[in-house]
């Protein structure tokens, strides 16, 4: 495969998680030569934001969007979201899908054309709380 550009890949954690998470795959994508990033999402990790100062998912998304932002126009990367992160990978794929060569869904949320973030959060909440782990979700507007 030579002459073919390596995509960076951007990892994206879940809830109550942070960019330590990917601790070990970090090590094995260095020790591979390849290029990857590594964020903390908004209030999570060493991101200094509080998690009661977010109102909204978008807020949560905020050092991805930056992230890409900052990227040159030409330079296209490869999303990997893990849990809520999957959600936070669908707003980006939708907000730069010139910058997006591919998005992995890591046991990730995977929003649709039929299947929002709103139905996913309904969903999760008809499941009687006898049949499941007590789960705490942060329900933010997007």
């Amino acid at each position: 495969m030579e002459g073919e550009k390596k995509r960076r890949l951007v990892l994206v954690h879940g809830a109550y998680h942070g960019a330590w998470c990917w601790y070990k795959l970090s090590a094995f994508l260095k020790s591979s030569g390849l290029q990857f990033t590594s964020l903390d999402m908004a209030a999570s990790g060493i991101h200094p934001k509080q998690v009661q100062d977010l109102t909204s998912v978008s807020q949560f998304v905020e050092p991805l969007i930056q992230f890409l932002r900052s990227l040159p126009p030409e330079e296209r990367v490869i999303l990997v979201g893990h849990s809520f992160g999957g959600l936070c990978i669908s707003l980006a794929m939708e907000m730069f899908p010139h910058q997006i060569a591919a998005a992995v869904f890591v046991t990730g949320w995977m929003p649709g054309p039929h299947l929002s973030y709103l139905s996913l959060l309904q969903e999760v909440q008809t499941i009687p709380s006898t049949s499941k782990l007590r789960v705490s979700f942060l329900c933010y507007s997007i």
